[in-house]
């Protein structure tokens, strides 16, 4: 995988924590760095971890399913773009909780990275340097939170669809360009 292409998918993937992060942003009277530091570390801790555990459960199965592993790859990512894209126009609005409390900050670190667990499980099936892969993930959505935060106590909700229906455009481009380059197309 490409340095380009490994940082189009990190920008895809982080979008549901730049949303999420835009959302905490708003409801706190004046971000702080603090605040940042911790939306950024968690994000991007479980945007990082996430893949990891998708690779790790995808070697598993890896050799049973070779000869289809384009396909494979093409339809998580597609799936999941789909997906986002739907919810930037049909998605609930985010509850603006200002809490940064332990269980709070979980829950949504695992629910922004769910995308990313899949995303790991293709990069069972590509020639991806896992290390490399994963760091790049987490600084990518670490800095994005942290912006988001910021972001979204400046200048409010209008960003948050847009950049869900960024991530999802860009994950969906990327299971295309996977299939293509499988059947040779580039």
């Amino acid at each position: 995988m490409s340095m380009l292409a490994l940082f189009t998918l990190a920008v895809g993937l982080s979008m549901d924590a730049f949303a999420v992060s835009v959302c905490k942003g708003l409801a706190v009277k004046k971000a702080t760095l603090k605040q940042g530091f911790i939306i950024g570390i968690w994000f991007g801790g479980f945007q990082g971890l996430m893949p990891l555990i998708g690779y790790l459960l995808g070697r598993q199965f890896q050799e049973k399913i070779q000869s289809i592993d384009h396909w494979v790859a093409f339809i998580l990512l597609s799936l999941i773009g789909l997906n986002m894209i739907r919810e930037s126009f049909f998605g609930k609005e985010e509850e603006t909780n200002s809490s940064f409390a332990f269980l709070d900050m979980f829950l949504l670190a695992v629910a922004t990275s769910i995308d990313a667990l899949a995303v790991g499980i293709t990069f069972a099936f590509l020639k991806v340097h896992i290390v490399y892969a994963i760091s790049f993930i987490g600084i990518t959505t670490f800095f994005f939170s942290f912006v988001g935060m910021k972001i979204g106590n400046i200048f409010g909700i209008k960003y948050k669809t847009k950049a869900e229906m960024a991530g999802g455009c860009i994950l969906l481009l990327m299971g295309v360009k996977i299939l293509m380059e499988h059947l040779g197309f580039f």
